[in-house]
């Protein structure tokens, strides 16, 4: 979990606390299904299938600190896995609009991409600075 699922906004935590959030906020939805160990194995087998990254990077679109549209970020996704995701941002010092989060939605097993029935609150600029991580 540390090496695939590593909680890039506090280095120093163990990511525990952040897993444990991420379980009680999103897993739980899947519990039917899933169990808690089944469930983050779901989850890093569906990174490792979509490799967000990799989709953007054959796009041209790095994790440098250069700006992207929106536009270009959320189409370039939509067109290589089929569905529309929601791009959160947050800001950096100088106030630019910088990459935070893709979301994607899948069904309660874990296993199909389904469009999102919401999405959550937050809004990002027209153009979106890729933080180096």
């Amino acid at each position: 979990m540390q090496e695939n699922w590593a909680t890039l906004a506090c280095p120093s935590n163990s990511g525990s606390t952040f897993w444990s959030h991420e379980w009680d906020k999103h897993g739980t939805c899947s519990e039917s299904v899933l169990d808690q160990h089944n469930y983050f194995g779901t989850a890093l087998n569906l990174k490792s299938k979509l490799d967000l990254l990799q989709i953007l990077q054959s796009a041209g679109i790095n994790p440098d600190g250069s700006s992207y549209s929106l536009s270009s970020i959320r189409s370039t996704i939509s067109n290589a896995i089929g569905y529309t995701p929601w791009i959160q941002c947050n800001v950096d010092e100088e106030g630019n609009s910088q990459l935070y989060q893709v979301y994607v939605c899948v069904d309660n097993s874990g296993s199909n991409l389904i469009e999102c029935p919401v999405f959550p609150h937050g809004k990002c600029g027209s153009s979106i600075e890729f933080p180096p991580f």
